[in-house]
């Protein structure tokens, strides 16, 4: 047997199983999404965003972990962060 016969058949059989076995042309898609970050506020615009409200009491939230926060930089005297939806909820519900 030949190269050349060898290559046919083999061609041969990969039709065959091309006919009896679907070949999914499309590859699947996996889409990743990133998930929302939430919007964080200094103490200085969280006491503008709402009238009344004044810095010292957007610290004591705080410290009293009434309100999600992050603190950026080094050690205690780092910006402190605040999630805005978490100001707003706690707010919200108080006020309600």
């Amino acid at each position: 047997m030949t190269i050349k016969q060898k290559r046919e058949i083999i061609a041969a059989v990969s039709a065959l199983l091309e006919k009896m076995i679907p070949v999914e042309d499309d590859t699947p898609t996996i889409t990743v999404s990133k998930p929302a970050l939430p919007e964080m506020l200094t103490v200085k615009e969280c006491a503008a965003l709402v009238t009344g409200l004044t810095e010292h009491t957007v610290r004591m939230l705080v410290k009293q972990g009434k309100v999600r926060y992050i603190r950026c930089g080094q050690g205690t005297r780092g910006k402190i962060l605040v999630s805005k939806d978490s100001l707003l909820k706690y707010l919200g519900a108080v006020c309600a």
